[in-house]
């Protein structure tokens, strides 16, 4: 239950930067995607399933309150969260290169997906202009943020563990 709590609050409160304070402090209309890095964090930290169920209340919440059609980002969302998990197996949560390179190619996987749906079916075929002037500069705000917000989801879920290993051994 404590989990459950402290995850829909780091949903909730990175939701909330992203959508005002970051909004904020763009770049040229360019914001950091907070909830990637947090639906990619818990995907390689906690697994495959605890991903994907991250990315799918990300992006639902993304759909409620931004999206057109509602399940659209929670399907990417899932989907990145779930792809994530395949890598828990090689985290170390001393060594940041694997997650700035998951987050990074996480990042770059949304907006190529969500320039197929959006725009290229649409008869949008500005794939240079939007890689440079969206998807790259987004690419490099995401990864900035990553490096500061990455400690602290890790720090929160590392409590988190040695909480639900305290509690284990009780009743065993």
């Amino acid at each position: 239950m404590r989990r459950k709590l402290a995850v829909f609050l780091i949903i909730t409160v990175c939701f909330l930067l992203q959508s005002t304070l970051f909004q904020s402090l763009s770049f040229a209309s360019i914001s950091p995607n907070l909830l990637i890095v947090v639906t990619s964090s818990f995907g390689f930290m906690r697994g495959r399933k605890e991903g994907m169920w991250i990315g799918f209340f990300s992006g639902l919440l993304l759909d409620i309150f931004f999206g057109s059609v509602i399940g659209f980002y929670a399907l990417i969302y899932a989907y990145i969260g779930y792809v994530n998990g395949f890598f828990r197996k090689r985290f170390f949560p001393d060594d940041i290169k694997l997650p700035l390179i998951l987050i990074a190619a996480s990042d770059l996987s949304y907006n190529i997906l969500v320039y197929l749906f959006l725009f290229f079916l649409r008869k949008r075929f500005e794939i240079g202009y939007y890689f440079l002037n969206i998807m790259l500069p987004e690419l490099v705000y995401t990864i900035l943020v990553t490096i500061a917000l990455y400690f602290i989801i890790l720090k929160i879920n590392n409590k988190l563990e040695e909480t639900e290993k305290r509690r284990a051994s009780k009743f065993v």
